[in-house]
């Protein structure tokens, strides 16, 4: 990871499938940016769970506690000094953006955040992140869009036109309008969830990798490789030595 920065931190978080993290507040802002995996988070607006493109943003001071998905939760998180930003923060205590434009925009910083960023350029992308996230009238997704992805999730091979019935629209309108929902295109999508599945069995389970690309539908090792590799920028390898950098609670 990049740093250290004069007024920020900027950390790589994995959590365990299943794990509850108990409540707890930052004496900074703290903007939680989606990697993979989902998890039950519950603060001051209510509980929602957090998967796939999206972003939450926790005044200092906020409480919140999590519980983790089937699937583990890997985040990107920035705490910031307010003064080191020189820009004013939404108002809320906590701000969720899931999904959409904004959920888009969440996951191309955190991939610029796992890159050699320079305190400067980091400033600018999370001003700019924020800046657009508060402009971003409040929206909700199509009531079609969760049970595509729980179809997706179960079988990724899954196409544009096995799905259209869900939506009861053209298979070409589907695509753009789940992208637009989620943030993601089916594609991309089914490819996240098959990576998903396998990081959790290479963070929690001793298959070798090729086991692994053969349980979740890789057509194999190499397969596996490149679709870690283009979604995320890091290899089988890479997440399989995530199970020493399980967040560790005092």
């Amino acid at each position: 990871m990049p740093g250290p920065f004069s007024g920020a931190f900027v950390r790589r978080v994995i959590d365990h499938s299943g794990k509850d993290v108990p409540e707890h507040a930052h004496d900074w802002p703290l903007l939680s940016l989606f990697v993979m995996g989902g998890c039950l988070t519950r603060a001051e607006p209510g509980e929602a769970f957090v998967s796939g493109p999206s972003a939450v943003l926790y005044r200092a001071g906020a409480k919140h506690k999590n519980t983790v998905g089937d699937f583990g939760f890997e985040q990107i998180e920035i705490e910031f000094d307010p003064a080191w930003l020189g820009d004013a923060l939404p108002t809320a205590p906590v701000s969720r953006w899931i999904g959409g434009r904004i959920g888009g925009a969440a996951r191309a910083f955190a991939r610029l955040c796992t890159e050699e960023i320079d305190e400067a350029a980091l400033r600018a992308g999370l001003r700019q992140f924020l800046e657009g996230a508060s402009r971003a009238p409040p929206r909700r997704s199509p009531g079609w869009v969760e049970e595509v992805s729980r179809r997706l999730r179960e079988n990724p091979s899954l196409t544009a036109r096995d799905l259209s019935p869900v939506a009861q629209r053209h298979p070409a309108w589907l695509g753009t309008a789940y992208l637009r929902a989620t943030g993601e295109g089916l594609a991309v999508a089914a490819a996240r969830f098959r990576v998903e599945s396998a990081a959790r069995l290479l963070r929690e389970t001793d298959l070798a990798p090729a086991q692994v690309a053969a349980e979740v539908g890789f057509c194999d090792q190499s397969h596996m490789s490149r679709t870690f590799r283009n979604l995320f920028g890091r290899l089988p390898s890479a997440v399989r030595a995530d199970r020493d950098r399980f967040r560790r609670l005092t």
